[in-house]
């Protein structure tokens, strides 16, 4: 699913429509009704790690209709942001969970995990609900003034297009397309920005805390409590760059390697985000990869806690040496 670094090119996307009312509103979503949102305002959005969160009015506050820039179209085809950092994840089961080309990836984890929460209300934006909460599947993107289109051919051979979950139509004569997401009516956007990994609030202190603790490694960096925003990619990456096992207990590692570790997670978030501004493809050195940059023969496996969503995991044996507690010393005889 979108890591942070999308989930903030998205909000970067949908800015310019705020101020603009809703003229025209529909897609495919079966918990929320497009309808409910037709002749609403966008008043405002924001994001916290991986939730894209819109608020909507019925009365214009912010502005006119128009009085918001629409985004400019790239090359030929109009701006658009689609989800290219999704993750393998694999259920309790071993089986590897997919929507297909046409459905959304409607995924829930146990809690505390890389969670993607199950949202089922489909409350229209009264009084005391006028934020609308967009949590994105494994496929998940937001279009701008266009459409997606099929890139190949599904399972049974069709060219079928994928149908957006919501399409929103502004008075400044632009639309919003979104797809493979799972939307809910609430009265305030959820945030906690100390857990924010492309925050300036994060917390480093309550990061290298959870990460201290005596269970691996890559559980805790999919922890959302503690990295919201933070995604397999991240994951992957930064304990390559940081030279950690991935099933390493953080208890057993020294607090120079926490702090390398985290800082690996900040800057590899940073330069990422900063790369889809500028157009520029982010750099993987062990994320799906078979060699590592030292040219060691990369392992592969599914890791996550028992009876959770396992994630494929990419780790270099060499660069990344597992670490064991220590036995205890045998007694001295006197």
């Amino acid at each position: 699913m979108p890591e942070g670094p999308s989930v903030r090119k998205f909000h970067h996307l949908v800015s310019p429509f705020v101020g603009q009312q809703v003229v025209k509103a529909g897609g495919s979503s079966k918990k929320l009704y497009p309808a409910d949102l037709q002749s609403l305002w966008l008043q405002d959005t924001q994001v916290h790690g991986k939730k894209l969160f819109l608020r909507f009015d019925p009365d214009e506050e912010t502005g006119l209709p128009g009085t918001s820039p629409l985004p400019k179209p790239v090359g030929k085809g109009a701006q658009k942001e689609e989800a290219t950092d999704q993750e393998q994840a694999l259920g309790p089961n071993g089986q590897m969970v997919s929507s297909g080309p046409l459905q959304s990836m409607e995924l829930v984890v146990p809690s505390g995990g890389d969670s993607l929460e199950c949202l089922g209300a489909d409350t229209p934006a009264a009084a005391a609900e006028r934020w609308l909460q967009v949590s994105f599947g494994l496929f998940g993107s937001i279009w701008v003034n266009e459409f997606s289109r099929a890139k190949k051919a599904n399972k049974r051979g069709d060219w079928r297009d994928p149908v957006p979950r919501l399409v929103l139509h502004f008075g400044g004569g632009g639309f919003l397309a979104f797809y493979s997401c799972q939307m809910s009516w609430s009265s305030s956007p959820v945030f906690k920005p100390t857990c924010d990994i492309l925050s300036e609030k994060f917390h480093r202190g309550q990061a290298l805390e959870a990460l201290g603790r005596a269970q691996p490694v890559c559980y805790t960096l999919l922890d959302q409590r503690y990295f919201s925003g933070l995604g397999n990619i991240i994951k992957n990456e930064a304990l390559y760059r940081a030279g950690i096992h991935p099933l390493t207990l953080g208890s057993l590692l020294r607090p120079l390697h926490l702090e390398a570790l985290v800082d690996h997670v900040v800057e590899f978030s940073t330069d990422w985000l900063q790369g889809k501004f500028q157009g520029r493809q982010q750099h993987t050195q062990i994320y799906q990869k078979d060699h590592c940059p030292a040219g060691h023969l990369v392992t592969k496996e599914a890791l996550g806690p028992l009876g959770g969503f396992q994630r494929l995991t990419w780790w270099c044996p060499q660069c990344q040496p597992m670490l064991f507690p220590k036995e205890p010393e045998p007694p001295q005889l006197s």
